[in-house]
């Protein structure tokens, strides 16, 4: 990430507003707002992440397998303008398990970058899927668009939900009602 040229638009983007960039509280905002791009996008400065180095466990297990309420906060490509939430990430093992702590890091991988969030929703079953042998993955995603609250509409506390269902969770309607029974418990 160049973040000397985020800092040199910083700078005009103040100029443009009509403000002075060499004022107090001013002077050292395009650095602040580098630093905090360099900090949310982090994923533009790794390689897409590979899994298989992760540690598998072997284990015949029927049932699926849930990690919820994996908070996370992103950049809307659209606004530039923060949307944030929570992620619930289930799938049915074939033959072994992940460490649960990767499907946090999968869902950081695609939230750190500029988004949105029907893609990151997409991307995250399609890495679980590339990275782990599986009967069935669903990912569920609601998130607050900063770009939704703050302007145009302005409606604070509205909510995006999105999902993508594979496998068992796609064909069999009851596992997806527990899915969903489950995420809400």
């Amino acid at each position: 990430m160049d973040t000397h040229r985020i800092e040199k638009a910083v700078t005009e983007i103040l100029l443009a507003l009509g403000e002075d960039p060499k004022r107090e509280g001013l002077v050292d905002t395009p650095k602040r707002v580098a630093q905090m791009y360099k900090e949310v996008l982090s994923s533009y400065d790794k390689p897409d992440v590979s899994f298989r180095k992760a540690v598998f466990f072997e284990q015949t297990y029927d049932n699926f397998v849930l990690v919820k309420d994996i908070y996370f906060s992103s950049v809307c490509e659209h606004h530039l303008l923060p949307f944030f939430g929570k992620a619930h990430v289930a799938y049915v093992p074939k033959g072994c398990n992940l460490g649960i702590s990767k499907f946090a890091r999968i869902v950081e991988l695609y939230a750190s970058r500029l988004q949105l969030q029907e893609r990151m929703t997409s991307q995250i079953v399609e890495k679980i899927d590339a990275t782990l042998a599986n009967d069935g993955i669903a990912v569920f995603v609601e998130a607050e668009h900063l770009c939704m609250s703050i302007r145009g509409v302005k409606k604070v506390g509205a909510k995006t939900v999105t999902s993508h269902f594979t496998g068992r969770f796609d064909s069999e309607p009851n596992l997806q009602q527990l899915f969903f029974y489950s995420i809400k418990a």
